[in-house]
């Protein structure tokens, strides 16, 4: 038994049972235990999952082009451009090394911010970026970062879809939701029913559910909800002062997680790029994720006062940026920076799976 496995076992022995939210939590964040914690690699052919970074430096250089063309009407003073969990530190490589080569004049207004609040991911992301330390600064909370806010952009690459969520069922014959809890029975991880904290069934979009869509929901029907999804994406509305919010993600609005092929829910583990259902095996082994509910982040945006500009498809989105770069005359250079492209956007490979929500103010 592992160290994590040892110290979950000791809170359900301690609570009797704790919320699937919580167990998510320590599997992929105790500190040196938990799944993104531990620093071998994990990203990439030889890790758990493949990220559009993992296909080249494209992926960053084209992202690169797209948040400079957002910052140009910012004529004078500086500008930020924070990456909120930046993994090792690639991306936020890729793009300072385009923003150098290309736009050398930028040097000294432009800032480039890591919110990162894992010590060992933040260690591992200064190794990264050796050469560009002297332009990067690391914020562990929002509660670090100056009060004047970010003038610029704030941006993540799948962060939302690895954030802990409560698995919410549906009770047909009481006709109300319970949590899915964990629990120990005969020395096993079990699932268990919990009663529903009033803040989960109050989450946006849960409490106005149509009474015809509840009618016919079948026994225990299974939904997730993330309020750490949506009180981050709150933080960093209000946090913007003036520019852009963007994050790329699995997802999915609203009214998608309630069909019949989503009965039990969009929570899945990577074990060595195999998906899996066994939520509760490999703790801290595997990863786990769940599909992110884009309707909730865009609401709760425009209540912070943002205005939604779209949610895309990572196909469509940089499809854009590269029919931008050939009316400037930019091309790609070689086969291998098409098969990146190729890979990036065909609805075979990445883009469909991701989709790109931006908002602005």
């Amino acid at each position: 038994m592992s160290a994590l496995d040892e110290i979950i076992r000791t809170e359900i022995k301690r609570d009797g049972s704790i919320p699937f939210a919580r167990l998510m939590e320590l599997a992929l964040y105790c500190p040196q235990f938990g799944f993104y914690d531990r620093i071998e690699n994990r990203i990439g052919r030889e890790g758990d999952f493949y990220t559009s970074v993992s296909v080249g430096s494209l992926f960053g250089e084209l992202l690169a082009r797209r948040f400079l063309s957002w910052m140009d009407p910012i004529r004078d003073g500086e500008f930020q451009l924070l990456e909120a969990g930046a993994h090792d530190g690639r991306l936020a490589l890729d793009i300072l090394g385009w923003i150098t080569t290309h736009r050398p004049e930028l040097d000294g207004r432009l800032h480039y911010w890591i919110l990162e609040p894992l010590q060992s991911r933040r260690r591992l992301q200064r190794r990264t970026l050796e050469r560009f330390l002297e332009r990067v600064r690391w914020f562990e909370c929002w509660e670090a970062l100056p009060r004047t806010g970010i003038r610029g952009v704030i941006f993540s690459n799948e962060l939302f879809d690895a954030m802990p969520v409560h698995r919410l069922g549906w009770n047909a014959r009481l006709r109300e939701w319970f949590e899915w809890g964990v629990e120990i029975q005969n020395r096993d991880l079990t699932w268990t029913r919990l009663p529903t904290d009033s803040r989960l069934t109050d989450f946006p979009l849960m409490a106005r559910l149509p009474e015809e869509l509840l009618e016919v929901l079948p026994n225990d029907f299974t939904t997730e909800v993330c309020p750490a999804a949506v009180e981050w994406w709150d933080r960093a509305a209000r946090t913007l002062q003036q520019g852009k919010l963007m994050t790329i993600d699995y997802g999915l609005e609203a009214e998608q997680f309630f069909v019949p092929e989503r009965s039990t829910g969009t929570l899945c583990a990577y074990y060595r790029h195999h998906a899996n259902s066994e939520l509760l095996a490999r703790i801290g082994d595997q990863d786990l994720t769940a599909q992110v509910n884009f309707t909730a982040l865009r609401t709760t945006g425009e209540a912070a006062g943002l205005r939604t500009e779209g949610v895309h498809s990572q196909r469509a989105f940089l499809t854009g940026i590269f029919e931008s770069m050939m009316k400037s005359g930019s091309n790609l250079k070689n086969d291998a920076r098409t098969q990146e492209f190729h890979t990036l956007t065909h609805p075979d490979h990445l883009g469909r799976a991701f989709r790109v929500l931006i908002q602005s103010r």
